[in-house]
């Protein structure tokens, strides 16, 4: 049997690269590949696909509204998300939404393809990143993100503007997947290359990406 795929992203790029490592993989059809909130809903209307592999920070419809809005059509659709937010934030709030499966950016594609046969199958997947963090919530204990842990002079905000720019967004994606104005952004980002003691934005994201964070989609 062939599973059919809808996936959102919305980068071009990165659904390009996504389609084709789920489409190297015998038994998986991506039937539709878009980059919103809202045409996710309606490829899903469209196609009934067997799981939707999705981000969360996307325009139009955000991939936890997505996701809600998803399920009361199809209750028992597979969700598998696929994002760069590894914060207590964004990944209970897409498991609270109905998500069966969450992995971080960053993991391989044969993890990915053997993720999306398990939410086929029913069963629930996190990375260990997110599974660390699930433990570690209902345990009572605090994870630090590896960007807290990397750059502990950054408050919460620039650490979300440090991760956005190291992954390649420019000042007018970071202000729109962080709902803020791009005056506030310039702002994050004078302060976070003051605090990193670099000259400019590349030399931030070189400094994150030796330290394991974000990456060119």
């Amino acid at each position: 049997m062939t599973i059919k795929v809808v996936l959102a992203d919305d980068h071009p790029m990165y659904r390009y690269g996504l389609t084709a490592v789920l489409e190297q993989a015998e038994g998986i059809d991506v039937v539709a590949s878009v980059g919103d909130g809202a045409a996710l809903v309606a490829a899903v209307r469209e196609v009934s696909p067997d799981v939707v592999l999705t981000d969360l920070s996307m325009p139009d419809l955000d991939g936890v509204a997505a996701i809600t809005q998803l399920l009361d059509l199809k209750p028992e659709l597979p969700i598998l998300v696929l994002t760069m937010h590894e914060d207590d934030a964004h990944v209970f709030a897409a498991l609270r939404a109905g998500a069966r499966g969450y992995l971080v950016k960053g993991a391989d594609a044969s993890e990915i393809v053997r993720a999306v046969f398990s939410v086929a199958s029913g069963e629930a997947v996190y990375g260990g990143v997110v599974a660390r963090r699930i433990v570690a919530f209902y345990s009572g204990r605090q994870v630090e993100s590896p960007t807290a842990r990397a750059f502990p002079d950054l408050t919460p905000r620039e650490r979300e503007v440090l991760e956005l720019l190291a992954a390649g967004c420019r000042n007018h994606e970071i202000a729109r997947r962080l709902g803020m104005s791009e005056k506030t952004v310039r702002n994050h980002v004078s302060q976070v290359l003051t605090k990193l003691q670099v000259p400019d934005r590349t030399a931030a994201a070189l400094k994150a990406h030796e330290s394991g964070i974000g990456g060119p989609s």
